[in-house]
């Protein structure tokens, strides 16, 4: 199909097989979460993933024997548009499911509100999904009948939907501040390497940080740059703790707190 070129230009390299009808590419999910669909990108195209199967090398049916044309070896990652599908993206579910197909929406940029948008929410991450989904739509201008909309809509096609009362509390609340951080503390599914979000609508502007401090940035040690490139860029806005810093940092906490320490004494922040 020449159209899925265009979306998927990795099924030319990925490992692929020749069927009696046509071809399967494979991609390996490297953690990912992916939904199986019978309807990908809008068209007759089937996408499957965890819990289905498909008939692979070297089986035979109806005397045609299914071959590798790129070897397994050649498997690539799955792709992000797979991951991430934006304005196509349909997520079929059992017959027991209603089908829901991702509406448009302003902050299309920001990544967090596709993935929630794009996932099957389990039971455990629900309430803090939608809650973060409806602020997040709020924050990017959407009305607050569009984003409740788009709440019932996404936990109606749910297996295990929410309570009309739990729901409720869901919107109850529209003023929490969690950055980029925050949320993927709290939402461990969320990967954060393909938004195209970063530094507040991909800029960094005056308030930051980083763009304060820039003349004094040269005359930093290695791990004050470190720390100072963390807090301009995945704690814009934030004050996140010592700990929360070391974790992200990967380093020692009496480390990035002397580091602290040293950087509001040159005045990089208050």
């Amino acid at each position: 199909m020449p159209e899925l070129k265009e979306y998927l230009p990795e099924i030319k390299e990925t490992t692929r097989v020749r069927t009696r009808r046509g071809y399967h590419y494979y991609f390996y999910l490297n953690g990912e979460q992916v939904k199986s669909t019978n309807s990908l990108f809008g068209k007759r195209l089937e996408l499957k993933s965890n819990g289905t199967y498909v008939v692979a090398p070297p089986s035979i049916i109806k005397a045609h024997r299914y071959v590798y044309e790129i070897p397994l070896s050649e498997i690539l990652p799955i792709p992000k548009i797979l991951i991430m599908e934006n304005n196509s993206a349909f997520l079929t579910k059992d017959k027991n499911h209603k089908t829901f197909r991702i509406p448009k929406y302003h902050g299309q940029k920001v990544g967090c509100i596709c993935q929630v948008l794009s996932r099957d929410l389990q039971v455990g991450e629900r309430n803090n999904s939608l809650f973060i989904l409806y602020n997040l739509l709020l924050r990017n201008k959407n009305t607050k009948e569009y984003s409740k909309k788009l709440v019932i809509d996404k936990n109606k096609s749910l297996l295990k939907p929410l309570t009309g009362l739990e729901l409720k509390k869901v919107y109850r609340k529209a003023s929490y501040k969690y950055g980029c951080v925050g949320i993927r503390d709290r939402l461990a599914y969320i990967k954060c390497e393909a938004c195209e979000y970063r530094f507040k609508d991909g800029e960094l502007k005056d308030s930051n940080i980083l763009i304060k401090n820039i003349r004094i940035l040269p005359k930093l040690s290695s791990t004050q740059r470190g720390i100072a490139c963390l807090l301009g860029t995945i704690y814009n806005g934030e004050s996140p703790s010592v700990y929360r810093i070391a974790k992200e940092a990967n380093m020692d906490w009496r480390i990035v707190n002397n580091t602290m320490k040293s950087l509001k004494k040159r005045g990089f922040f208050d």
